[in-house]
C-alpha cells in the first residue's frame, strides 16, 4: 500500500475507534496464542530449559503459526488498510515531535507486512502440506509485527477521533496552582500517581496535592524532578482528569529489536535451590565447590549471580532511558550495585576454587539420621508419655 493510494482526507473511513478495536482484538488473541504455545514448549524441555522433544516443539510452533494467521484473517485482514489510512491521517495532523519519524517507519513496516499476509491469504498452500507449514512459518514475523506494533496504529486512529479538552487555565490560574503544587512538593505533600506522554511528546503526570487534610488531583506538564514544570489543570478525581487531559500515546521500548512474541529460546540454567541442594547432598569439598562455581558461571548457561548482575545492569539502562532526573539517579545506584555484584562474583569464584583445592570430605561422625524408624515389636510396651506440665502456673 502506498500513500498515494490512501483516500483523500475528506473521503469516508470506517469509525477510527472500531478500527482500533479490531487491532486490539488481534493483539489479545495473539497474547493467548503466545501463552498457550509457551506452555506447550515448556512440556518439551527438561528442568534446565533444554529441548528434549524436538518433534513436539516443532508441532507446537506449527500450531502457533496457523492459529496466528487465522486470528489475523478474522480480526485484521478486512480492516488493516483502513486502519493504516486512518493512522496516517492522524499522524500528518500531529505537531512535530521526536517520535513521529519512528512512528511513520512503523506504519510503513506494518503496511509491508499486511501486503505479505494478504498475498498468502489470497494464494494459500495445500492444507496440511509441508508447503503450508513453511508458508505459515514465513508469515510469523509479519503477524508478530502487527501484534507488537499494532498499538501504535490503533492509538493514532483513536487520536483521529479527537478529544474535547477543557479550556486551559489562564496564565494567572496556572501560576497560582503551580506555586501551590511546588510548595506542596517541598513539604512532601505532592503525591505522584500516574505518568504518560501526550502526542506532542510532552510528559504529563497526575498527582494528589494535599493541603489541610484535603487533596486535589492536579496535572503537571514536564519533569517533576526538575524546575520548570507547570500545573495545567486541577480536577475533582482521576476519572475527570482522564477525560479532560490529552490522551496517552504508546510508551517507548528499551530496545527496538525486542519482541514479546519472538523471544529467544531460554538458555539452560541452574536455580539457586538446585545449587543449595547439591551442597546439602554433597560429601566432598569438590561437591560444594562445583555448586558455588555454578552460581558464578559466565557465558551461555550463566549462573544466578551473573544473571543478577545482568538484571541490575539492564534495569540501570531502563532507569536512564526514562530521561528524568530521578531515573538518572536511580540508574547510577543500580550501576553501582551491579559493580558490587561483579566484585562479589569474583570473590565467590576464588572461594569456590580454594574450597575445591582442599581435597577433603565430610568426617564419618556426621552420621545421617534414618527418616523411618523401626516399628516396635508386638509385645513391647509403648514408652510412657512425658509428664504433663503442672496445671498451676505462676503469672507475672
Amino acid at each position: 500500500m502506498t500513500h498515494a493510494n490512501s483516500p483523500a482526507p475528506d473521503s469516508p473511513l470506517p469509525a477510527a475507534s472500531a478500527l482500533a478495536s479490531k487491532a486490539r482484538d488481534f493483539r489479545l488473541r495473539m497474547a493467548v496464542i503466545d501463552c498457550e504455545t509457551e506452555a506447550a514448549l515448556d512440556r518439551t524441555r527438561d528442568r534446565h530449559g533444554r529441548t528434549v522433544h524436538a518433534d513436539a516443539a516443532a508441532a507446537a510452533r506449527a500450531h502457533r503459526d496457523q492459529a496466528a494467521l487465522e486470528a489475523y484473517a478474522t480480526h485484521l485482514a478486512p480492516h488493516a488498510e483502513a486502519l493504516l489510512d486512518a493512522a496516517r491521517l492522524a499522524l500528518d495532523a500531529l505537531p512535530p515531535a521526536r517520535h513521529l519519524t519512528g512512528w511513520r517507519a512503523v506504519l510503513d513496516g506494518l503496511a509491508s507486512s499486511a501486503a505479505e499476509i494478504r498475498r498468502a491469504l489470497d494464494r494459500p498452500a495445500a492444507p496440511g502440506s509441508s508447503a503450508e507449514r513453511a508458508q505459515h512459518a514465513a508469515l510469523w514475523p509479519h503477524l508478530t509485527a502487527w501484534a507488537d506494533h499494532g498499538p501504535i496504529a490503533s492509538n493514532l486512529a483513536d487520536q483521529r477521533d479527537g478529544r474535547d479538552h477543557k479550556a486551559p487555565l489562564t496564565d494567572e490560574e496556572q501560576q497560582l496552582w503551580t506555586e501551590r503544587a511546588r510548595a506542596a512538593q517541598t513539604r512532601g505533600a505532592l503525591e505522584l500517581t500516574e505518568s504518560w506522554y501526550a502526542a506532542d511528546g510532552q510528559p504529563i503526570t497526575l498527582a494528589y496535592l494535599v493541603e489541610d487534610d484535603d487533596s486535589t488531583v492536579v496535572a503537571l506538564r514536564g519533569d517533576p524532578g526538575v524546575p520548570g514544570w507547570q500545573v495545567i489543570g486541577h480536577f475533582a478525581h482521576e476519572y475527570e482528569a482522564g477525560k479532560s487531559l490529552p490522551a496517552p500515546v504508546p510508551p517507548g521500548v528499551l530496545r527496538s529489536d525486542i519482541s514479546r512474541f519472538n523471544r529467544p529460546a531460554p538458555a539452560p540454567e541452574l536455580s539457586l535451590q538446585d545449587l543449595i541442594r547439591d551442597v546439602v547432598e554433597g560429601h566432598s569439598a569438590g561437591d560444594a565447590s562445583n555448586a558455588l562455581l555454578g552460581a558464578v558461571q559466565r557465558g551461555y548457561a550463566a549462573g544466578p549471580m551473573v544473571r543478577l548482575q545482568e538484571l541490575l545492569e539492564t534495569s540501570s539502562q531502563f532507569a536512564s532511558a526514562l530521561e528524568t532526573v530521578q531515573g538518572r539517579q536511580i540508574a547510577a545506584r543500580l550501576s553501582a550495585l551491579g559493580r558490587q555484584i561483579e566484585f562479589l562474583t569474583r570473590e565467590v569464584e576464588e572461594a569456590a576454587e580454594d574450597l575445591g583445592a582442599t581435597v577433603a570430605v565430610l568426617p564419618p561422625h556426621r552420621t545421617p539420621v534414618l527418616r523411618t524408624r523401626p516399628r516396635p515389636a508386638v509385645d513391647t510396651t509403648p514408652p510412657a508419655p512425658p509428664p504433663r506440665a503442672s496445671t498451676t502456673a505462676r503469672h507475672r
